[in-house]
């Protein structure tokens, strides 16, 4: 099930979320604060957000020695549902506006800083078998930044690339924990 939901299901919904929008001249932010699109965009941040919940929880519960920081994640979902149910519109709520962007912000920083440890603990225990979601995990932060410079806003193309590659690490990463580390990050 949770292929289905990795490999299809958040690719799919995410991708459709920004139909008809531009993807580097919108973003999630934008779409989901119209009134048509606003049950959309809580169902996908509902959908990303209990994946990643789940996801993450089973990785470190699989662990042999916990990562610090584990934290991180409840915390990154924390400001995930603060980022969805916070309205941005920046000409009427300024303020609000600005809490969504850093509430926004930093939900990608912290599910990608609790990845990044969780994949740096075993990658110390054994870098041989870990080397690839390593390197995976550089991929998706230079792939995000390519994005950020290339259009010079946060736009959907950088959204959705983000999304996806994170879903689909997490879900190598899980895969390969359960495995004891023989299954490889990069499929």
């Amino acid at each position: 099930m949770l292929n289905l939901i990795a490999y299809i299901i958040i690719p799919a919904y995410t991708i459709l979320f920004v139909k008809g929008y531009g993807w580097f001249t919108t973003n999630f932010s934008v779409i989901g604060n119209y009134l048509h699109r606003k049950d959309a965009f809580v169902l996908w941040g509902v959908l990303v957000g209990a994946y990643f919940y789940y996801s993450l929880r089973t990785a470190i519960r699989l662990m042999k020695q916990k990562p610090k920081g584990t934290f991180l994640v409840p915390s990154s979902l924390v400001l995930l549902f603060c980022a969805i149910t916070t309205p941005y519109l920046p000409e009427e709520m300024p303020f609000k506006s600005f809490l969504h962007i850093i509430f926004a912000f930093m939900a990608a920083v912290l599910l990608l800083a609790s990845l990044f440890l969780i994949i740096l603990k075993e990658y110390r225990t054994d870098p041989s078998r870990y080397g690839s979601c390593l390197f995976a995990w550089a991929g998706i932060v230079a792939g995000s930044a390519f994005l950020l410079i290339l259009v010079g806003i946060v736009s959907s193309a950088l959204e959705i690339y983000y999304t996806i590659t994170s879903v689909i690490l997490t879900r190598r990463l899980l895969v390969k924990l359960k495995s004891g580390g023989t299954e490889p990050c990069e499929q």
